[in-house]
């Protein structure tokens, strides 16, 4: 019982984790849109695109980790199969947007 409230209270704590961090890599990447178009940075766009970019990552790997968390308890079929579908989306999603941000970084 403490095994499984310590595991969905881990789980929440990720998914709460990741979210913050893609609105941290928002709020960064709004700042600095705003700044280069006042003139107070010349920073240009692919390197803030690949700041956002990377903190979307990030969050996306903390929402897998929160799902695998939350269906450990309640391994029902159609659990993992959403569980399994939703990896693999984030899965793709994610090395798109690392080939993106390495495509950038080549710039």
């Amino acid at each position: 019982m403490l095994f499984e409230t310590v595991i969905g209270v881990a789980g929440t704590v990720l998914g709460i984790s990741g979210a913050l961090f893609i609105i941290y890599g928002a709020a960064i990447a709004i700042i600095e849109l705003l700044a280069r178009e006042t003139r107070i940075r010349v920073r240009g766009y692919p390197d803030i695109r690949g700041t956002f970019t990377t903190r979307i990552l990030i969050g996306l790997e903390f929402f897998v980790a929160a799902d695998v968390l939350k269906t450990i308890f309640e391994p029902t079929l159609q659990e993992l199969i959403v569980l399994g579908s939703i990896v693999a989306i984030r899965t793709v999603v994610s090395y798109f947007l690392g080939r993106e941000v390495s495509g950038l970084a080549e710039v």
